[in-house]
Parts: C-alpha cells; structure tokens; sequence
C-alpha cells in the first residue's frame, strides 16, 4: 500500500487546473475513488476541492456519468446540425419600428406613470377527499 493508502494515482492537467485520480483504501479495507481538483488561487497558494465514491457506488457512478456525456455529446451534435441547416438570411434579425406621431406619442402614458397595479395571488386551499 502506498501514501496514505493511495494504490493507484493519475493526472489530468488542463489550463488553470488539475485533476487528480486516486484509488485509495481505508483502514478497514474499503477501495474507494476520490476525485480532486486543483487550482491557483490567485497567489494564494491553491484550492482543492474533492469527491469521494466508494466501491459499492462505482456503477451507479459510472452510469450517471455516462448517461450525462451522451447528453453533452447529443447536445453537441444538435446545435452542429442546427448550424449547418441555418443560413444567413434565417438568423435573428432585429426589426425596429417606427417613431410614433408626435400627436399619437403625446396622448399615450409614459412608462413611468402607466404602472400595472402589483398582481394578487390567491391562495384556494385543498379540498378534503372523503
């Protein structure tokens, strides 16, 4: 066993941070994964930050994981295929109206003194079921 009970570790260093992959033992014997993150604090030496799953757990967190990459994945390909169908003439464009009358602009409130009176909510309790 090594430091700390650590069996196995790897890195991943990406721009401002680092992620750390220990696979760890406790004194009882329990394997666990715990995830950390490092990064630069400003000067102020660094923050981390760490999760830990426990053996038992590795499916069911492995299962969310993926399940959220797809999700990223489908996502990604959607807003690649809507670019592509999207020509210039479909993108937003902004319309602006003309300038009201002068005679019409005078006889309408100004947003100021035109307020909506604040919305009431009611509250209708739940009936009994008998």
């Amino acid at each position: 066993m090594g430091i700390r009970g650590e069996l196995f570790t790897t890195e991943v260093t990406l721009d401002n941070r680092t992620y750390f992959f220990n696979i760890k033992e406790n004194r009882t014997g329990d394997v666990f994964l715990q995830v950390v993150e490092s990064k630069n604090a400003e000067g102020a030496g660094f923050d981390r930050h760490a999760i830990v799953v426990f053996e038992d757990d590795m499916q069911r967190f492995l299962q969310g994981l993926e399940s959220s990459l797809s999700f990223i994945e489908k996502n990604r390909k959607a807003k690649v295929k809507e670019g592509k169908t999207r020509s210039d003439s479909s993108k937003k464009r902004v319309v602006r109206h003309a300038e009201p009358r002068s005679d019409a602009r005078d006889k309408r409130p100004s947003a100021e003194t035109a307020k909506a009176p604040p919305r009431r909510v009611k509250i209708i309790p739940k009936k009994k079921s008998t």
